[in-house]
């Protein structure tokens, strides 16, 4: 619908063929999005189809020429003070690739995310040269100046996002993947200052220790006792 549009409000302003309309739309734009010959052919062709514009006939050289009629100018005024829908974002080929990255094994999504960080920054130098460049009094250099802008913001916000995606990717990989602390120690370590159980703590005496004070029993009590009792009866 943009080159649609596009090309009504350009045949607002007066006859045009489809190399003049192609050459017109660029020139504005500044070539960022540049169009076939054929597509402003086609469309053309629908639109005659549709009554918005229609043919005023042949120029010298034979170029079938085409003017917006009534319908098409109301048309484009309405495409002028509609604003654009996001309920229906189109299709971002980098959100798609890096929605998959993290999904299929063996992608290494830290390495896509700084290689296109690189390619966007490159990118956004060049929009600020091209910025610098295109500074002219003119509205055509207004309408290309205003193109920079959308780009240079657009290259900027992409730059922000890849920050946060690579943020988020290192979060994910450490909730997934937990580091011991520097310090702790495992489960299976007796803890500072705690002795295992089958050490005997300090102080005490394993059971089969006899305590301090107390006689070692005889291995023959009896025969002991009736000893030191006929001793002392001698």
């Amino acid at each position: 619908m943009t080159v649609r549009n596009a090309l009504l409000a350009l045949l607002e302003q007066g006859p045009m063929y489809g190399y003049q309309l192609r050459a017109e739309f660029e020139r504005r734009t500044g070539a960022t999005w540049p169009l076939n010959v054929g597509q402003v052919y086609t469309t053309l062709a629908r639109l005659e189809r549709d009554l918005l514009v229609e043919g005023t006939g042949v120029d010298e050289e034979g170029h079938v020429m085409y003017v917006a009629t009534a319908a098409g100018r109301e048309e484009a005024a309405a495409w002028f003070t509609t604003p654009v829908e996001r309920t229906q974002p189109p299709r971002d080929e980098l959100a798609i690739k890096l929605a998959l990255a993290v999904t299929v094994p063996g992608v290494d999504v830290g390495t896509v995310i700084q290689q296109q960080r690189s390619a966007t920054m490159s990118a956004l130098q060049d929009y600020t040269r091209l910025k610098r460049a295109a500074s002219g009094p003119g509205d055509h250099d207004l309408a290309w100046s205003l193109v920079l802008d959308s780009l240079v913001f657009a290259a900027e916000a992409e730059i922000r996002w890849l920050d946060h995606c690579e943020a988020r990717v290192r979060r994910a990989a450490s909730a997934a993947n937990p580091v011991v602390e520097e310090g702790a120690q495992p489960h299976s370590v007796v803890e500072e200052g705690a002795q295992p159980h089958s050490v005997v703590e300090e102080g005490a005496q394993p059971h089969s220790v006899v305590e301090e004070g107390a006689q070692r029993p005889s291995r023959n009590p009896g025969t002991e006792n009736g000893t030191r009792i006929e001793e002392a009866a001698r």
